[in-house]
């Protein structure tokens, strides 16, 4: 595997400003909407394979132990040939003339910056022009949750869920396994993210074949959601009305409460910064549980209270590209080998 910090095999781009290109690429154009029009998309194939595997391994009659097995087989199988394609291609990125251009959309493909912008935006715009039907029209496309159980309010907490939990999954996670592995890294996480979100569920169907796809998610999840805070933290001291230190009295009481041990860390601090509370009970498929809250600030929150998240949102984007500044000016200034 060729490695991302071996400047010399890339050729005259670093690999890490080749990711600030593709991070300003996916800011600027997002999901390239009318290519996957025509071509599918990297995460729509692996999630055909997903299915695929989910159809002939997991079959109701085999009893939970063969399934959680099956399962196991099927997210480290599936992981691994992810990683696979990513090296195939990242060896094509480094040898072929102009090949860092197919590196560099990819990249920008596998990002969410402002696509998960965008679909959290609508949430507040659907509730500024259409009310609550408009609210729960586009809030249906960011949670999992019934959309006809929430007022205005759970609207409001389940967008800004949304957007905490994903800058760590759709954004920070994806680039920290590319700065950390290369394409291998970033295609087996979204590999790992992709089966969590199709198979990862305490179902009936995939308690048992989705526990491996969970647990690896919650791995491959781990230090990203940490570092997500840090961004979150550190966005909020760049915005007048948001408060660092709350984020971080936020994070310390209430990030390991949350029932995720990843997503409760960029919520409590996004819940911390704009002074509100999330999570809370809610209802998952008919069934209402009974989660704890994050923050003690306000729960009834309207559009307005989007649209401060979406302002914290975009400067912990800001930050984490400057971080990879950072990354690439300490790398460039430090001697190389010999």
């Amino acid at each position: 595997m060729i490695s991302l910090f071996d400047t010399a095999a890339a050729g005259l781009l670093d690999p890490l400003l080749l990711l600030l290109g593709a991070m300003l690429i996916d800011a600027y154009l997002g999901e390239f909407g009318p290519v996957f029009r025509v071509l599918p998309h990297p995460v729509v194939l692996m999630g055909h394979a997903i299915g695929e595997a989910d159809g002939r391994l997991n079959r109701p009659h085999r009893p939970p132990a063969d399934r959680r097995i099956r399962g196991v087989v099927a997210a480290l199988g599936l992981t691994g040939a992810a990683a696979l394609v990513g090296v195939a291609i990242q060896w094509f990125s480094v040898t072929a003339p102009a090949g860092w251009l197919l590196e560099l959309l990819l990249v920008a493909v596998l990002l969410a910056q402002k696509s998960l912008h965008d679909h959290v935006a609508d949430v507040a715009r659907g509730l500024e022009t259409g009310g609550l039907p408009g609210g729960r029209a586009a809030v249906r496309k960011v949670v999992g949750r019934d959309p006809e159980t929430l007022d205005q309010a759970g609207i409001c907490r389940a967008a800004i869920e949304s957007l905490a939990e994903n800058f760590s999954d759709g954004v920070v996670a994806p680039v920290a396994w590319y700065v950390l592995f290369g394409l291998p890294g970033l295609l087996a996480y979204k590999m790992i993210n992709t089966l969590d979100s199709m198979v990862g569920h305490r179902t009936e169907r995939h308690r048992d074949f989705g526990w491996a796809s969970a647990r690896l998610d919650d791995v491959a999840n781990y230090l990203p959601a940490r570092l997500s805070a840090l961004l979150i933290l550190a966005a909020a001291a760049t915005l007048r009305d948001a408060d660092p230190q709350a984020a971080w009295r936020t994070v310390r009481a209430d990030a390991r409460r949350h029932r995720s041990p990843n997503a409760g860390w960029p919520e409590a601090a996004t819940a911390g910064a704009l002074g509100i509370a999330l999570s809370g009970p809610r209802q998952y498929h008919g069934r209402m549980t009974d989660e704890p809250w994050v923050g003690r600030g306000r729960a009834r929150l309207d559009p307005a209270d989007i649209r401060r998240a979406l302002r914290l949102y975009v400067r912990a984007c800001l930050a984490l590209a400057v971080l990879v500044a950072g990354v690439l000016a300490v790398k460039l200034l430090l001697p190389g080998p010999g």
